[in-house]
């Protein structure tokens, strides 16, 4: 269908010596994909109420983009440790179960929930819901009884799929509505209503899909945010926005090859000198869970509408990741920065031929510029590269990479061709556009969600007249460049002033002993509240409370050095995502 590996680029790169004229190729580079006659080419449409950007050529659905796949054939989709399947295997099984599904009363409307680990079954049973018109609940794996028991009773699907380890919790939960389960990869006695897997693969190969009809702006995934507080609310991802996700990393990944070329032959950059590296088949890692737009929209949909292989882990661990990387040629790497990171740091680094790799980095959070160099400078022939986004947007919101990461390291690059932006103070109101200015970022487009399952209130909230608050502080550059400071309820005021903890933990990130830093704010009887840090030090490394500040002194004002500094042994907690918690860990060391 199309291609989306990332920009072609040879050797090691180093930043541009004329930034205005690069940036203005990427400028024309993304004007070209946009006039009228480009398969890219958007147009002003009314979705829900609100003149938003859409692509006038993109597929209508999900089931028409897997259905286009099927050419792949014989070709490697997906490996998962020591299994390996085709597109033409995985075509049989989406065939199979979404049939299974509708002998189960499932169609449009109907919702089926996926609770296991990165399974290849999470993949069919992802293709054959959507398919036939139903929509995917991904449950998240992390969740404990009483969480599942809450996403379930506010979904109502009909089926759920779920490994060994989930049917374990959904034995605990009581007075559920009834729902038909699907068991995988278990052993276990399973109550009345339940089949396992294998038995629903066991019948013959139908030939072809079943015949449905669904709308565009129909439910495809509902995706439980994180929540700060309360219960997690259910995002309404459709068949519109998810697509324009996968056209969105397409026209990003596509500009900056052109402007490459453009920026070549305009001489501002030097041509690649030696041999051209062989060309690889497009293979991506799919280190986080498929539960969130991560891996499933940024990861999942592009690869498979390009025909590229996709890799699955049990769970992250980077020696392994490293070992799967040197055994599958693997071109993309996209995970959050704590991954790239420690797979820098392992010790099996430079044991393992990483050359394949073209393209590393993700998003999930703010890529730290020190890690933007040391990838650059770590890959022998690809770049480093971002995505900002949110599962309310289906996926990305910007993304940066190649020669334009490394010379703008702290920006996560330019708008998605369906998205435009504007930023807003703390009441609402508008803010000049101007590259000094910062406020709260909204965007509005065909990739925001539909709204909140069941949560008319949270949805008016958070998405006025079309445009989405995302919650975090930007600016926004003369060159359309978004940099986002921090996200608004991880801002600490000490004494008045605004502190920004990505800035702190970007400056401490400098130091060569440091293998992870967390910065967030702590109550002060003086200050109201003060900087606070955890430390996780390199292996052989130490470091004082004392010595840190010292390093920090001059690189950052005095009132944004952490004044409470605590080192530990083992790893900063995580959610299933990859990101801090900083909640939780400022809970654990205040006890508040």
């Amino acid at each position: 269908m199309f291609c989306c590996e990332g920009p072609f680029v040879y050797g090691n790169q180093t930043p541009m010596g004329n930034n205005e004229r690069v940036i203005n190729h990427y400028l024309s580079a993304r004007a070209e994909l946009d006039a009228p006659g480009s398969p890219f080419a958007t147009i002003i449409s009314d979705v829900r109420g609100a003149p938003v950007r859409v692509f006038a050529s993109a597929p209508a659905n999900l089931r028409m983009l897997w259905e286009s796949t099927v050419a792949h054939g014989d070709k490697d989709y997906l490996v998962y440790e020591d299994e390996r399947y085709t597109y033409a295997e995985i075509h049989a099984q989406v065939r199979k179960f979404a049939h299974y599904l509708t002998s189960q009363g499932v169609g449009r409307h109907s919702r089926v929930a996926l609770a296991m680990r990165n399974y290849p079954e999470w993949v069919v049973g992802y293709w054959a819901t959507v398919s036939i018109g139903a929509a995917v609940v991904g449950m998240n794996a992390w969740w404990t009884a009483p969480e599942m028991e809450y996403a379930l009773n506010d979904s109502q699907p009909e089926v759920i799929v779920a490994d060994d380890e989930r049917l374990e919790r959904l034995s605990h939960i009581a007075g559920l509505k009834p729902i038909h389960v699907i068991a995988v990869r278990s052993d276990r006695d399973l109550p009345a209503n339940a089949v396992r897997w294998a038995d629903v693969m066991s019948g013959a190969d139908p030939g072809s899909l079943p015949v449905v009809e669904f709308d565009t702006d129909d439910d495809a995934t509902i995706f439980y945010t994180s929540g700060t507080t309360g219960f997690p609310k259910g995002a309404q991802l459709t068949h519109r926005g998810s697509i324009a996700n996968i056209y969105n990393i397409v026209v990003m990944t596509t500009a900056v090859a052109m402007s490459e070329q453009k920026a070549i032959a305009a001489g501002d950059i030097p041509a690649p000198t030696g041999p051209a590296p062989v060309a690889l088949p497009p293979s991506f890692m799919a280190p986080t869970p498929l539960f969130h737009v991560t891996a499933c929209n940024c990861i999942l949909h592009p690869a498979t509408a390009s025909g590229a292989k996709v890799v699955l882990m049990y769970k992250w661990d980077a020696g392994r990741a490293l070992e799967l990387i040197e055994r599958e040629r693997i071109t993309n790497f996209s995970g959050v920065p704590t991954m790239s990171r420690e797979m820098l740091l392992h010790p099996d680094w430079s044991k393992r031929d990483t050359s394949s790799m073209i393209g590393m980095g993700g998003g999930g959070a703010a890529l730290q510029p020190d890690l933007v160099h040391k990838i650059a400078g770590a890959l022998k022939g690809g770049q480093p590269s971002t995505g900002y986004g949110m599962t309310e947007t289906h996926g990305i919101i910007t993304a940066n990479s190649a020669r334009w990461f490394i010379a703008k390291p702290e920006s996560c690059g330019p708008l998605v061709p369906t998205l435009e932006g504007k930023l807003v103070d703390e009441d609402g109101n508008d803010l000049p556009r101007d590259p000094n200015t910062v406020g709260v970022l909204c965007v509005r487009g065909s990739v925001v969600i539909k709204g909140y399952l069941n949560r008319a209130e949270a949805t008016a909230d958070s998405i006025r007249d079309g445009w989405l608050n995302t919650g975090d502080i930007a600016r926004i550059d003369e060159d359309g460049f978004v940099y986002i400071v921090d996200r608004a309820k991880d801002m600490v005021i000490r004494g008045g002033e605004n502190v920004y903890c990505s800035e702190v933990e970007t400056a401490i990130y400098n130091h060569d002993a440091i293998a992870e830093a967390c910065v967030f704010g702590i109550p002060d009887e003086r200050l109201g509240e003060v900087v606070a840090a955890v430390i996780v030090l390199r292996p052989g490394r130490s470091m004082s409370d004392v010595e840190l500040r010292d390093f920090l002194a001059g690189k950052i004002a005095s009132f944004k050095i952490p004044s409470k500094i605590w080192f530990r042994d083992e790893p900063i907690p995580r959610n299933a995502s990859g990101k801090f918690l900083k909640r939780e860990l400022r809970k654990e060391i205040t006890g508040e």
